[in-house]
């Protein structure tokens, strides 16, 4: 694999190409934004043609949620030209781009739980001073709705009652219900299960095939090779290409987006797993609340093996990771290392759980990972700085831990290899690895890794797969818990899959299909799935 050599860079124009039949739905020409230093969109132009589902792609940073913002009215381009349908826009509001027919379906939804499907879809489209005949109008156009474009959800449900999938239906036909003609989907599948996933594609072919656009923003290039039918792709602020899906494929697009060539799959060996390291007994975990999430799990990792927990977000795995790693009492249950109870009550829970070898990956970098508003070197060492080789007493050797800190950030590729910039500057992926060199690096005998590239750029997703394998290598246990099940699948040994607080199913990810762990993650489990 190259390194930042881009001689042999394929880099298709986008072609000046005459208008499709159906004609543009959406032209952006020279569209520039800036806030403040950071040049955000330069220049761009981008047309999608009306009656496709068009993907945009592109590291963290690159622009695309900014340049949409732009066609959605959060944000004012500093110069430029929209125009929709073939009519040049002035969008300065989302109630503009509303009356124009574009509609946005944000990652997080924005839905009041209380309220039934139906209010959710009439909030702030109400037609008269009266919630009644508005709701009834809704009703009627909602049912016409839900069956000419396969939404069906029932009207009365309450959301908090409804699944992730039928919200994000509820989302869509809002943006319908407003008039929508062109669709913007902001990461939508990043909490579904692939069963969801599968059901959201029918739905978007089946806008298509009524003549709707969609806008398709995803970091997942197999679901873009999937649905749509051309990609952009940008990087830095400009966008790099425009090609017809079906004439590139994953590998090229990986490399439009990083300027470098990108290994997409996880090369490891078969592993060699040695003695039990982490157990875990009988766990029983509440929440804030004291809603309990975690409901008598049992499991074990061992040695020289990665056991990755699948599972749709918001099952139990967060307060499972929490509770492990001593950052949320039990309710019950043992959790062992290297044979030995571990003792995880109180305050300093997690730091009696790194003591005794056990390093931790939080699945919230910034929350929990880091404090933003230190620098480099500091975070470096949060959570060991009572360690002997930082100084004795209250008084740091700072020359040892800024000396310790450049070779951790050569040694992980952290850019900028600035130790004394605050963390908040650093981009998601460099967050991200600065938290792993902290842990990785103390050399434990298990690693406990939530969500390892959340929100992380495609390269840096390359990097941190290839550290996690190299410590599984090198005999450490870890147990990798992330929403994202080809990562899940493509870095395990075993697979484990939590649904409402339990362990469902176990699987082997050399012969367990999409299908089958998409079941367990709905909360079938192996002898139903295998019925």
């Amino acid at each position: 694999m190259s390194g930042s050599d881009n001689s042999n860079l394929q880099r298709p124009e986008t072609a000046a190409v005459s208008a499709p039949a159906n004609g543009w739905a959406i032209e952006l020409e020279k569209i520039n934004k800036r806030f403040g230093a950071v040049h955000a969109n330069k220049d761009i132009d981008l047309k999608v043609a009306r009656g496709t589902i068009h993907g945009i792609v592109g590291e963290n940073g690159a622009g695309k949620s900014t340049l949409m913002s732009i066609l959605y009215g959060f944000y004012t381009a500093d110069s430029g030209t929209i125009r929709v349908n073939g009519r040049e826009a002035n969008i300065t509001d989302s109630r503009q781009a509303l009356a124009l027919g574009i509609g946005m379906v944000h990652q997080h939804f924005m839905l009041v739980d209380n309220f039934s499907v139906l209010e959710n879809v009439v909030l702030g489209a109400e037609d008269s001073g009266f919630i009644k005949p508005s709701l009834d109008r809704a009703r009627r156009e909602l049912d016409r709705l839900e069956h000419e474009y396969q939404l069906e959800v029932d009207p009365d449900a309450t959301i908090e009652d409804i699944s992730v999938g039928q919200q994000q239906r509820v989302e869509i036909l809002k943006a319908l219900y407003r008039g929508a003609e062109t669709l913007i989907l902001d990461e939508p599948t990043g909490v579904l299960t692939p069963k969801e996933a599968d059901d959201l594609f029918r739905v978007l072919e089946t806008l298509r095939e009524q003549g709707k656009t969609v806008i398709l923003i995803t970091h997942k290039l197999r679901e873009i090779m999937a649905i749509t039918d051309s990609v952009s792709v940008m990087r830095q602020g400009e966008m790099v290409a425009t090609v017809k899906t079906a004439e590139t494929n994953p590998e090229q697009l990986a490399e439009l987006m990083v300027g470098r060539r990108v290994l997409l799959r996880v090369e490891k060996g078969e592993a060699k797993p040695g003695k039990t390291m982490l157990e875990v007994k009988n766990l029983t975990v509440a929440d804030d609340m004291g809603v309990v999430r975690v409901k008598d799990v049992s499991f074990s990792v061992r040695a020289g093996e990665i056991v990755g927990i699948a599972g749709v977000s918001g099952n139990g795995q967060s307060e499972l990771l929490e509770a492990i790693t001593g950052m949320r009492d039990q309710k019950s249950g043992v959790v062992l290392l290297n044979g030995a109870e571990m003792q995880l009550k109180g305050d300093d829970g997690a730091a009696r759980a790194r003591a005794a070898g056990l390093a931790h990956v939080p699945e919230d970098r910034q929350r929990m990972g880091l404090v933003t508003q230190f620098a480099e070197w500091e975070n470096s060492i949060l959570g060991y700085q009572d360690q002997p080789e930082y100084g004795a007493g209250m008084f740091l050797d700072i020359a040892a831990v800024k000396q310790e800190a450049a070779e951790r950030i050569k040694t992980f590729d952290v850019r900028p290899a600035n130790i004394n910039l605050k963390s908040s500057l650093f981009s998601g992926g460099n967050q991200q690895k600065i938290v792993l060199a902290r842990e990785m690096e103390r050399n434990p005998d298990v690693l406990v890794v939530g969500q390892p590239t959340r929100g992380v750029d495609i390269g840096a997703i390359e990097f941190i797969h290839n550290q996690i394998i190299k410590m599984r290598d090198a005999g450490k246990a870890i147990l990798l818990v992330s929403v994202e099940l080809d990562e899940v699948r493509s870095l395990s040994d075993r697979i484990l899959v939590m649904f409402d607080g339990v362990i469902v199913g176990e699987a082997d990810p050399a012969t367990a299909t999409e299908g089958e762990l998409g079941l367990m993650m709905a909360g079938i489990g192996n002898k139903e799935a295998a019925e």
